[in-house]
């Protein structure tokens, strides 16, 4: 569990982002040192998944949070690329729609979560509400402040039901963000992801600060861990998230489940059927 600790926050701490290196990579030297490890970790996930899909008794919640930029989407790609699109499901949480607006705040994420024996990604979530709303000053200081609690206690109700959650929040500075931002001007391929949004936003980095640290330190619970990934080398986010994960699906000794059938029985028809056949096509 060593990179689970790493960057585990502890519940009840109080977290203070400046004081954590964004460019951290551990002992690699580049992403190419780095590259045999990656892929072991991606075909583990792989692995962990298929087996987690057969058990079907438990499910994965992973919650993507961090600013403009920060690699989320590319996350999905290169960390849960490696998984079954057919035990996965990705939801990307924009501006609330009308009948979204009109239920309480958690009721478009209690949606999407996932049943047993899926993995599901949340790209932003259910923190949204106590971030851009907080900042934005979309809702009064008292309703934002209570969301907290509803967050920890849905979280633990997810938690009673067999989802395991694992929450990652991005941690980029604000050079790389604005070296990403020029990569997304220079590179056409990319130019649909920019929006004027993202130049708005980064005058209320400090403010966007304030309300991270408040959601990391009031909700990381045992049942519902948040960590800190460093995140100015993609290639180290995704070595880091593909290790958090498969070190906490390693620790909870899935099983594949008893088959329904009689396997011995089911092996003397096959060879039973393959006999036959070759006899069949055998030259007279």
């Amino acid at each position: 569990m060593h990179y689970f600790k790493k960057f585990h926050v502890e519940p009840g701490s109080k977290v203070d982002l400046s004081t954590i290196d964004a460019s951290f990579k551990d002992h690699h030297e580049s992403h190419q040192h780095a590259l045999p490890e990656i892929e072991t970790y991606r075909q583990k996930l792989a692995d962990l998944q298929y087996l987690m899909y057969a058990e079907n008794k438990r499910s994965l919640l992973i919650c993507l949070q961090g600013r403009d930029a920060a690699g989320k989407d590319g996350t999905i790609k290169h960390v849960l690329g490696a998984m079954n699109p057919q035990g996965c499901t990705v939801t990307g949480f924009k501006v609330p729609t009308k009948e979204e607006a009109a239920h309480d705040f958690l009721w478009r994420y209690h949606r999407t979560t996932p049943e047993k024996g899926q993995v599901a990604i949340f790209n932003r979530s259910h923190y949204e509400d106590v971030l851009v709303v907080r900042v934005h000053n979309l809702v009064p200081q008292q309703v934002w402040e209570q969301r907290y609690a509803h967050i920890n206690h849905f979280e633990q109700q997810l938690a009673d039901s067999g989802t395991h959650i694992l929450k990652f929040y991005l941690h980029i500075d604000p050079e790389e963000q604005l070296a990403r931002f020029k990569q997304r001007i220079d590179d056409p391929a990319r130019h649909w992801k920019i929006s004027d949004n993202d130049y708005a936003e980064r005058p209320l980095w400090d403010e966007y600060t304030t309300a991270f640290e408040a959601a990391l330190s009031q909700c990381s619970t045992p049942h519902a861990p948040w960590f800190i990934i460093p995140s100015n080398h993609k290639w180290f986010r995704n070595l880091a998230i593909s290790r958090i994960v498969t070190e906490t699906l390693e620790a909870l000794n899935m099983k594949f489940p008893e088959p329904t059938v009689d396997i011995n029985e089911i092996k003397q028809k096959y060879h039973q059927i393959v006999e036959k056949e070759h006899e069949e096509s055998a030259p007279q």
